[in-house]
């Protein structure tokens, strides 16, 4: 081989999955949009010593042959290194929705009617979650793993823990019990399936870390014991609503401590067990400065808490004037707005045969909203003074517990193929059909508004 051609190969882009958004393989980020970043390489001929991933730059692009044999190129200005990462940020395609954001907003404040502020603002939601994920990103590449891993906990989720506080304000409390169940299994079923799916259009068999998936498996079944539990209990005799609220916030703080330990575990004292093969050996330099994606990280958390609030406030309309079930844009459409992002990233991923990454965004992401996002909620109605419980009632429930069992048979292996994809997209759909036909009236009566009768003191009401 030339020199040209080593030099050449040496320097050639990475994949296109690692430049889009997306958790680390060990699943313990929860980036959902892919931050502008420079690998450096190791290659002694690239006088710059980076390649760009997000685009290409004649100007910064290492050239090959001969041209290395002339004097370095200047470095970037720390203004040209901040465009070139909001660049890489904004110029996606998924971005072009964000033309609804305003529109939206101007929905939701000239009061046009229930159905296009719902529709607007669900559409605006999506872009700026993958925003939000890359300014997070790029923000916990600045710190620690232990500290990356709490940002990204924290503000990986900022759309489902925003549309969940605004949910409870609002007295949703069935909305938030079946968004929370739903995103778990858009991320469990629909993702990993549809990952799988990807994965056997180039592979017959596709491995991945087992027991990395394990772990996270493990904590999803003690999450569904905790939501298990306190809904069986709900069937008690002379149970009542009060020993329900002081249950289910005692189960929060201990699913908390629980999520906090798992942190530990994964990113320090057991980090090797979640390395996955094609995240060995990088080593990424963040164009985005720590002020840069503080500023966008909070300009966009503030657009997100302003357009869902919008869409929880004609959630009640749509379902009345339009006949749309509540179970059903609780389970199937509230998950897309803030999933679309990590769908994406997933089966690209699997496709391009980074299964422990797609694992690592699918079940990964379905274990933080299960004990983090979950108890999170809890806390938030106490806050609040509104009784959120663990009681998802009995069909949601079942449906968690059902979906962790086919999931852990499917992943305990380590070895996946197209037939599995379909059996986890299959029962996705199942779950999606019923949703649609579940009553009204139950829904209703499962409507807990903040006027509630007053629950007796107590340390933990």
């Amino acid at each position: 081989m030339s020199m040209s051609n080593s030099i050449s190969n040496s320097n050639s882009n990475p994949p296109d999955s690692q430049r889009s958004s997306g958790r680390m393989a060990s699943g313990a980020f929860h980036p959902k949009g892919g931050a502008a970043t420079s690998r450096r390489g190791s290659n002694k001929n690239n006088t710059r010593g980076f390649e760009v991933i997000n685009g290409e730059d004649s100007s910064t692009k290492p050239l090959s042959g001969e041209a290395h044999a002339g004097p370095a190129l200047p470095e970037r200005t720390w203004v040209a290194k901040q465009c070139w990462g909001l660049k890489g940020i904004f110029i996606q395609p998924i971005n072009i929705l964000l033309v609804c954001v305003p529109i939206g907003i101007a929905s939701g404040k000239g009061d046009w009617g229930c159905l296009p502020t719902f529709l607007l603002n669900f559409i605006a939601i999506v872009p700026l979650a993958a925003v939000l994920g890359a300014f997070t990103e790029s923000l916990s590449a600045h710190t620690g793993q232990m500290v990356g891993g709490l940002l990204n906990a924290t503000f990986g989720n900022a759309v489902e823990m925003i549309v969940t506080i605004n949910a409870i304000r609002a007295g949703l409390v069935s909305v938030v019990q079946q968004s929370l169940i739903g995103s778990i299994l858009s991320n469990l079923l629909l993702v990993l399936g549809m990952a799988f799916l990807g994965a056997g259009l180039v592979n017959k068999e596709s491995t991945f870390n087992a027991t990395g998936a394990g772990t996270n498996v493990s904590c999803l079944v003690l999450s569904s014991l905790a939501l298990t539990l306190p809904t069986v209990y709900s069937y008690m005799p002379n149970a009542t609503l009060a020993d329900e609220v002081s249950l289910s916030r005692i189960i929060a703080l201990v699913m908390g401590f629980v999520y906090v330990a798992f942190l530990v575990f994964q990113l320090r004292t057991h980090a090797d067990l979640f390395t996955g093969e094609e995240a060995e050996g990088e080593e990424e330099e963040v164009d985005l400065a720590i002020v840069s994606s503080l500023v966008g990280l909070f300009a966009t958390t503030g657009a997100v808490a302003y357009c869902s609030e919008f869409l929880v406030d004609s959630i009640e309309g749509v379902s009345k004037e339009y006949g749309l079930p509540y179970a059903f844009i609780g389970l199937i459409l509230l998950p897309i707005v803030g999933n679309a992002a990590e769908h994406t990233t997933a089966v690209t991923a699997a496709y391009k045969g980074m299964m422990d990454l797609a694992l690592g965004v699918a079940v990964g992401s379905s274990t933080q909203i299960a004990l983090f996002v979950v108890p999170f909620s809890v806390i938030v109605g106490w806050i609040y003074d509104v009784p959120m419980t663990l009681n998802f009632q009995a069909f949601d429930a079942t449906v968690f517990l059902l979906s962790v069992f086919i999931a852990s048979g499917i992943l305990g292996d380590g070895v996946a193929n197209w037939f599995e994809g379909l059996m986890l997209c299959s029962t996705y759909a199942i779950v999606a059909i019923i949703t649609w036909y579940i009553p009204e009236a139950g829904d209703a009566h499962r409507m807990l508004s903040a006027n509630v009768t007053a629950v007796p003191p107590s340390i933990f009401v």
